[in-house]
């Protein structure tokens, strides 16, 4: 309750100086029973952001600088803008549309770089309103022929399942997100989209907005030689989750080194990400 809000509740008189007194003396609680509920918000809220299916619009900005292994001392940047809308379909799921738009710059010989935006994905997940102890969901995947980047360029129209899983249990948010894109249609040749994503996720939430936290993108490109079609990162970062200027958001940090990959894919990826957030109100 405010200070305000206590003035206009009825009560016996008092003079000037006691009401004065008895103020100053309630301020310090108020402002720390304030800023007690503003530090459970934000670990409540980046609870939320770690989960795929959350009741969360959310705007985020991946940013990749993939550096050493088969492309030596060349940056491959890539940035992925990836938005996340949930749609209350009835009382009892929800309907969340993951749309991924990647931006690549490849580097080419003499210097040169191929850049332009990747093939765009889009996943809709239908998941409970109301889950259990394990938060889930489910739906259709697509992969469209949308690249202007030349390296990037697939020509596969491409869908399959994919399916989400998480359990929050105190500070912990750990779960997997997979995906498997099989070609529908292709107009270039190969290399076409055949492709299967696993990305788990581990979250140690330790107060005040801050969490470590691990979510690597393992991939398998089916179509690649035996030897040549996993890719599997190992590595960490911290993230924080806070309110600017009334503006939820996020800021993180990660960084993952390819333990197997194809000969020429890089060896280290460093990624920063930025997300806006938009908490939906109870009842939408």
């Amino acid at each position: 309750m405010s200070a305000s809000r206590a003035e206009n509740l009825p009560g016996p008189p008092v003079n000037s100086d006691s009401f004065h007194a008895t103020t100053r003396e309630r301020l310090p609680s108020l402002s720390l029973s304030q800023e007690q509920e503003q530090k459970q918000d934000t670990t409540a809220l980046a609870k939320q952001t770690q989960n795929p299916v959350s009741n969360l619009v959310s705007v985020p900005l991946q940013f990749n600088f993939n550096t050493g292994g088969g492309i030596g001392d060349q940056t491959l940047f890539n940035l992925n803008f990836q938005p996340v809308i949930p749609l209350n379909l009835n009382n009892n799921w929800n309907l969340i549309a993951r749309t991924i738009v990647p931006y690549n710059s490849y580097p080419g010989p003499d210097g040169m770089r191929f850049s332009g935006t990747g093939d765009m994905q889009e996943q809709l997940f239908l998941t409970p309103t109301k889950p259990g102890g394990v938060i889930w969901g489910f739906g259709p995947s697509f992969s469209l022929p949308t690249a202007t980047a030349e390296p990037a360029q697939t020509g596969t129209w491409a869908m399959g399942p994919s399916f989400v899983a998480l359990k929050m249990a105190g500070p912990w948010v750990v779960g997997a997100l997979a995906s498997q894109y099989w070609p529908l249609t292709d107009a270039n040749g190969p290399p076409e989209t055949n492709l299967f994503v696993l990305q788990y996720f581990i979250n140690y939430n330790f107060g005040k907005g801050w969490a470590l936290s691990s979510a690597p993108i393992n991939t398998a490109n089916w179509d690649a030689p035996s030897g040549q079609r996993w890719t599997v990162p190992l590595g960490m970062g911290i993230a924080r989750t806070f309110v600017f200027n009334r503006q939820p958001m996020s800021l993180g940090v990660q960084y993952y080194r390819n333990v197997t990959r194809p000969d020429g894919a890089p060896g280290n990826q460093l990624r920063f990400t930025l997300s806006l957030l938009f908490p939906l109100k109870k009842g939408k």
